[in-house]
């Protein structure tokens, strides 16, 4: 069950990290776009992570 809020984690934040460029006109597949979605993917796994482990 850990692994499925992981990925949840994961998904959510590389969507909402790859939306925020556009709030400046960017595209969601520019550098931009890409880069935010990594850190936001990697910011949702450790949320999910922490939240599974009771920190």
């Amino acid at each position: 069950m850990d692994r499925k809020f992981i990925w949840l984690g994961m998904f959510v934040g590389s969507s909402l990290g790859s939306m925020i460029p556009s709030l400046w006109g960017a595209d969601l597949f520019s550098f931009w776009g890409l880069l935010l979605g990594a850190v936001g993917a990697i910011l949702g796994i450790y949320v999910a992570f922490r939240w599974t482990r009771g920190y």
